[in-house]
């Protein structure tokens, strides 16, 4: 079956585009393509940083013809309403409908509207330029006289289309003066000759012969076996970094792989601090020593280029660089060594961290309240608690943060340790922020965790307090992360907090009831047992967690879902009849009135489990109080299967549904049975 080939050629597209690029060509022809009639049997799409590529194969030579009946007004309807339906249906006259006739409804009309398939090459045709047109870049631009807009440069348009066996056609276009053709270009510098194409097959090959590497995972794969390999025959071992990766595969079209060095005496600056200027400046990978772990003063760069001396110019050009960007970081960590960190807090004053919640100055201070706060229920030195505290930000003045914000804290750190403070209040001052991400890891030493409750706290009650909610899709000041990072640091270090003491606002413990939902269904939690458990009330977050799992361990037995089964028919016995007798059973059972052996040992078993449950809940053992309903299955059965609920004596009838009510609210006491599933 026929293939289609598109290549738009143009000047560098950025490497952040570009994936993203080429699976929006990818949706936008095929979902053209079927709308249109022609479907296909597969597509792919590929990116390079001077090309979008894109082949669709298995599709018909022609749409098929289609035929459509479209029902119109009754017969006799209104001349305006004849009108335009002859208009949408496309038809010249009354006399071209039939008549349909419905046993109901009457006479009416009724359209035939058939069309004949069109050829495939007229459709591409159509689509492709409407898609160039229309594609989703977010920054376009124009260029020359053009009105097209695009990311950059449109150069060149192939767009062939045929089977297999046969010269493919050229689908016959033109976008803003560019004019379709069978033609692409190889390496900007290697191979700059115009190349003829047919199929996508050869395509690709004429590309790699032209030194172009299409398929952007094709050149990762190369750049990182490539590195390794360099890496491993120096001692030395690659720091993986697959955002990096991704940004240099976009940028060359033929990767070849080179190493560098830089003066072993930059290796007194701290090790993020020389990864991160190498990656910002260079876009280059650093190494390690493979036996003792430590930074090497060797780097990888990845050129576009098979250099005539080897690389040795290129490697020298990118060496002169970022010695000069080295020493620019070697003299920010100098300086900033030679300051105290105490002594940058004055210049937190003329920073504003919200309009609405003051200056970094004013929030330190909060920080650091909270922070002496929480010290002791988590095991910390309020004193070292305080000074962490205070510090938290002092980094932020720093030259070094200010050239890499995303070194905050880190440097925060090294700095704290290099001017004689504690460990723990140095690392606090970088595990404040964690975690950062689901896949970050949480603060562990009980100083760092009391700031970094402090810190996430203080920035949900703000914006809480001045009405800045998530909303949507929207969440500027990441408050979803901060209160799923409250919860990580309580459940990781199995803490007991009410958050009641921090958090005022019934919304924003609603909040937090989300978030946990939310973190608990993703680590496989059933939802409907977290709906169980929670309550408008509830701001133990380790309780909650640990009453999820002891339900969810309690209804994986057949007890447990015998139990819930038995729960389930005692509330609709008692929802169905108060609702009948119009009043309400409040569990106030008589002992005298009890005939039945069966609802005797209920009720025995009942007033045992709630002793029990009361006991365990007090002592904190919820998994214990869990435990000690599954006592009540054996009873239950046994009362559903001999006992008669609507007994003909009304005080027998009465007793019997309080009975029941009593089970529900003793269950109760441990989550309500109700929103559970089953």
């Amino acid at each position: 079956m026929p293939e289609l080939l598109l290549e738009l050629f143009s000047e560098e597209i950025p490497a952040r585009l570009q994936r993203r690029a080429a699976e929006d060509l990818k949706k936008a022809v095929t979902n053209a393509l079927v709308d249109s009639g022609l479907v296909y049997e597969s597509a792919g799409a590929f990116a390079t940083p001077r090309r979008l590529a894109l082949t669709v194969t298995g599709l018909p030579a022609a749409s098929p013809d289609t035929r459509e009946e479209r029902k119109g007004p009754k017969v006799g309807a209104p001349d305006k309403a004849v009108e335009g339906f002859l208009r949408g249906a496309g038809l010249g006259s009354i006399d071209e409908a039939k008549i349909q006739s419905d046993p109901k409804k009457g006479d009416f009309y009724v359209a035939v509207i058939e069309k004949k398939g069109a050829p495939a090459i007229e459709i591409l045709k159509d689509i492709l330029p409407k898609t160039v047109q229309s594609f989703p870049w977010g920054k376009p631009m124009r260029w020359g006289s053009g009105r097209l807009e695009w990311v950059r440069p449109l150069r060149a348009v192939t767009a062939t289309f045929g089977p297999e066996g046969e010269e493919p056609e050229i689908v016959p276009f033109e976008i803003d003066g560019i004019a379709t053709g069978n033609q692409t270009f190889g390496h900007r510098f290697l191979a700059p000759d115009a190349i003829k194409v047919r199929r996508f097959d050869d395509y690709v090959q004429a590309l790699e012969k032209a030194k172009v590497v299409l398929d952007i995972d094709r050149r990762k794969d190369i750049i990182r076996a490539d590195a390794r390999q360099l890496a491993f025959a120096q001692g030395l071992e690659l720091i993986e970094d697959e955002g990096l990766l991704e940004e240099v595969a976009g940028l060359v079209e033929w990767p070849v792989v080179m190493m560098g060095s830089f003066d072993e005496a930059f290796l007194s600056v701290p090790e993020e601090a020389i990864i991160a200027t190498i990656r910002a400046n260079q876009k280059c990978f650093c190494l390690r020593d493979a036996a003792t772990g430590k930074l090497a003063n060797r780097f990888i760069l990845t050129s576009n280029l098979v250099a005539e001396d080897d690389g040795k110019t290129i490697v020298s050009g990118n060496e002169r660089v970022i010695r000069a960007r080295l020493s620019d970081a070697k003299f920010f960590y100098d300086t900033d060594l030679a300051t105290p960190l105490a002594d940058n807090l004055p210049k937190l004053e003329n920073v504003v961290f919200h309009a609405k919640l003051g200056t970094q100055a004013e929030r330190v201070a909060r920080i650091e309240k909270l922070a002496a706060e929480i010290a002791p229920l988590v095991g910390a030195d309020v004193t070292d608690a305080r000074r962490a505290a205070q510090l938290s930000k002092a980094d932020l003045p720093t030259g070094m943060v200010g050239e890499f914000p995303e070194l905050q804290g880190l440097m925060g750190r090294y700095y704290a340790l290099a001017q004689g403070e504690k460990p723990q209040v140095a690392a606090a001052i970088e595990d404040h922020y964690k975690p950062l991400g689901p896949s970050d890891r949480v603060p562990t030493d009980p100083v760092a965790i009391a700031v970094a409750l402090a810190d996430k706290l203080d920035i949900l009650t703000g914006f809480w307090a001045i009405d800045e909610k998530p909303t949507g899709s929207k969440d500027p000041y990441a408050l979803r992360r901060a209160a799923l990072g409250v919860i990580r640091i309580i459940t990781e270090n199995d803490l007991r907090l009410a958050l009641n003491a921090f958090v005022k606002n019934g919304d924003l413990l609603a909040f937090f009831h989300d978030r946990l939902k939310v973190s608990l269904r993703d680590a496989g939690a059933r939802h409907d047992l977290v709906d169980a458990v929670i309550s408008g009330d509830s701001d133990d977050i380790l309780q909650i967690v640990s009453r999820v799992t002891a339900l969810g361990t309690l209804l994986e037995t057949d007890d447990g879902k015998a139990l819930l089964a038995g729960y389930k028919r005692a509330v609709n016995i008692v929802v169905a009849e108060e609702k009948k007798d119009n009043t309400a059973y409040t569990g106030g059972v008589d002992a005298k009135a009890l005939t039945a052996p069966e609802e005797t040992e209920l009720a025995t078993a009942i007033d045992l489990a709630r002793t029990a449950v009361d006991a365990k809940l007090a002592a904190d053992d919820y998994a214990g109080a869990v435990s000690a309903l599954a006592a009540l299955r054996a009873p239950v059965d046994a009362f559903f299967e001999a006992v008669l609920v609507n007994d003909t004596d009304p005080a027998i009838r009465a007793n019997r549904l309080n009975l029941l009510a009593r089970l529900r609210d003793t269950m109760h006491l441990v989550a309500d049975f109700g929103k559970v599933a089953g």
